[in-house]
């Protein structure tokens, strides 16, 4: 079975599945990335694009772009909040508590140094770290340590969110509406190639004939 197939296959059994799981799932994918960075998040929006692109005129009255774009909007909120508050509350914990190794690791001066920074830079900050997910995971953790506004934060994280998951959606919506001509290329591709490796081949053993006959 072709590697298309089983997309193909993949795609009918996430559709027939009830809609309120498929906007679970992308509402917790979206989640976890931001407090699991490993997970790729990423990449199973750009998959939520391309699910929307292929389902949506067999199946106009299912999961679409709204449920999509809610699910992945509330999800990355839902995410951001829980590390913004963890990163509150383990400022504190680290304050207040003793434990090896505290004055190697903990410097208030560098500390206050980092979140004086953060505040004269937050806005750029919020909106650019969206588009590395290293990035933002530590920066709703600095948000939370530094008390950020929670509506300026949400605004802020909320549009970097429709940046960056607006891109990945298109994309992957893009290829979801020209997906048989992408087939298409890929077929052509893929007999170059076979044809460019075959040629390369003929010559090489060609070549190995005449140095053994010379």
């Amino acid at each position: 079975m072709k590697w298309s197939e089983y997309l193909e296959n993949l795609l009918q059994w996430v559709e027939m599945q009830d809609k309120i799981l498929i906007w679970i799932f992308f509402f917790f994918s979206n989640l976890l990335e931001n407090v699991f960075p490993p997970w790729p998040g990423d990449t199973v929006t750009v998959f939520g694009g391309f699910f929307v692109a292929q389902t949506e005129e067999g199946n106009p009255s299912g999961f679409g772009m709204l449920g999509l774009w809610s699910s992945t909007i509330l999800g990355n909120l839902a995410g951001a909040f829980i590390m913004y508050k963890f990163g509150h509350r383990f400022l504190n914990f680290v304050r207040h508590r003793n434990f090896p190794f505290k004055d190697e690791l903990y410097s208030e001066e560098k500390i206050e140094s980092t979140f004086a920074w953060f505040r004269r830079n937050a806005v750029v900050v919020v909106i650019l770290s969206r588009f590395s997910a290293g990035i933002r995971f530590f920066v709703s953790i600095v948000a939370g340590m530094v008390h950020m506004n929670i509506l300026a934060f949400t605004f802020l994280f909320t549009l970097a969110v429709i940046l960056w998951c607006g891109l990945l959606i298109y994309g992957g919506y893009s290829v979801g509406q020209n997906w048989e001509v992408i087939l298409e290329y890929l077929a052509i591709y893929n007999r170059i190639i076979i044809i460019v490796i075959g040629v390369a081949i003929s010559v090489y053993i060609l070549l190995k004939m005449r140095k053994k006959t010379s």
